[in-house]
């Protein structure tokens, strides 16, 4: 038997061939020959995309409208005396219908007459349109302030 030729008998002590023309490969990118292949690209994100919850706005009843603009009044009128508030608000999706409630707290930098909107000190802009709450210290006091 140790006279039978092996296939291999006759390259194997050869030296490993280098291309004089072209750069050796990185392993990065040797090891990239053989990663995984995905043929549907963006599936994945789109169908968290598809699964991922909003809530539809819901529509105020006439004495909520009527409470948020008293207390809006109010805070447009003694802006500068009101020194901390919280404010729910829905802020619409970008993605898909439907979107989330936000509550914010804080101070309110400006109102914005114009475009109706309230500016906090962070700077957010919340539309009131979108507001369905406003709540702080200012509104529970039992003088010349909304409920």
């Amino acid at each position: 038997m140790k006279n039978k030729k092996n296939n291999y008998d006759d390259i194997i002590n050869l030296p490993h061939h280098q291309s004089s023309v072209r750069p050796r490969m990185s392993l990065d990118d040797r090891a990239a020959q053989f990663a995984p292949f995905a043929a549907l690209t963006g599936h994945a994100a789109a169908i968290k995309e598809t699964a991922r919850y909003t809530e539809n706005k819901t529509e105020l009843e006439e004495a909520d409208i009527e409470l948020l603009n008293s207390r809006i009044s109010y805070i447009m009128e003694n802006l500068d005396s009101i020194p901390y508030i919280s404010v729910t608000y829905f802020l619409a999706d970008s993605q898909k219908s439907g979107g989330a409630y936000l509550t914010v707290s804080g101070s309110i930098k400006k109102i914005d007459r114009y475009k109706k909107k309230l500016i906090m000190e962070d700077n957010t802009e919340i539309p009131f349109e979108d507001i369905s709450h406003i709540d702080g210290e200012i509104f529970d006091s039992p003088a010349d302030t909304p409920v």
